[in-house]
C-alpha cells in the first residue's frame, strides 16, 4: 500500500493533516506496542522495541516510553533513557552514541502553526530533531520541533530548547542559553 497524501507531506516537513487514516492508524498500532512494551516488570522487552522502531537496537528504555509512530526514532548505540521519555516523532528524532536522557524528558518534532485559522482548521508540520554523540539531557528537558544538540553537551534540567545548541556546552534555561563550553 502506498503512503497516503499526508503521510507524505508529514514526512516531507510540509503542513498535513494528522487526522489523515493512514497516520491515525500507524498511531494506533504505535500505543499498542508502547503499551506492550511498558508493561514489562524488570528488563525491556527488546523484541516489541525492535517491532516498534524497525530495527534491533542495544538502547535501554526505561518504562513507561511513548511515541507517536516509532518508525522516525533513530537510537545510536549505548542509548540509555531513564522513566516518561516521549518522542513525538512525526518527523525523524536521531540520537547520536552514548546518549544518556534523564526522566521526564520530551522530543517533539510536531508542531501547529500560529495563525488562528489553519490551526483550527487541523493542519500541523513537524520539523526533524537530532541529538548528537555523548549528550546528556537532564530532567525534564523539553526539545522543539527542528532543534539540533551538538556532540558532548549537557543540557540542563528543566531546559526548553528552542533552538540549535552548539557541540561541547553546557546549555540552561528557558529558553535554553549557552552557559558554558566545556
Amino acid at each position: 500500500m502506498a503512503d497516503s497524501i499526508d503521510k507524505q507531506k508529514m514526512l516531507a516537513g510540509e503542513l498535513y493533516q494528522a487526522n489523515d487514516p493512514q497516520l491515525q492508524a500507524e498511531r494506533l498500532r504505535a500505543k499498542q506496542l508502547c503499551h506492550r512494551y511498558n508493561q514489562q516488570p524488570a528488563a525491556p522487552d527488546r523484541a516489541v522495541l525492535a517491532e516498534l522502531l524497525g530495527y534491533e537496537t542495544d538502547a535501554h528504555l526505561e518504562a513507561p516510553f511513548r511515541c507517536d509512530y516509532g518508525y522516525n526514532i533513530r537510537l545510536g548505540r549505548n542509548f540509555y533513557a531513564n522513566y516518561n521519555l516521549t518522542l513525538l516523532d512525526c518527523a525523524p528524532i536521531t540520537f547520536g552514541d552514548n546518549v544518556l536522557v534523564a526522566p521526564n524528558v520530551l522530543l517533539s518534532t510536531a508542531g501547529h502553526p500560529v495563525e488562528v485559522a489553519p490551526r483550527v482548521a487541523g493542519w500541523e508540520f513537524a520539523r526533524p530533531i537530532h541529538i548528537g554523540h555523548n549528550v546528556w539531557l537532564g530532567a525534564g528537558v523539553i526539545v522543539l520541533p527542528g532543534v539540533c544538540i551538538g556532540d558532548n553537551t549537557t543540557i540542563g534540567a528543566g531546559s526548553v530548547v528552542t533552538r540549535d545548541v552548539p557541540a561541547g556546552v553546557v546549555a540552561v534555561g528557558n529558553p535554553c542559553r549557552v552557559l558554558r563550553q566545556l
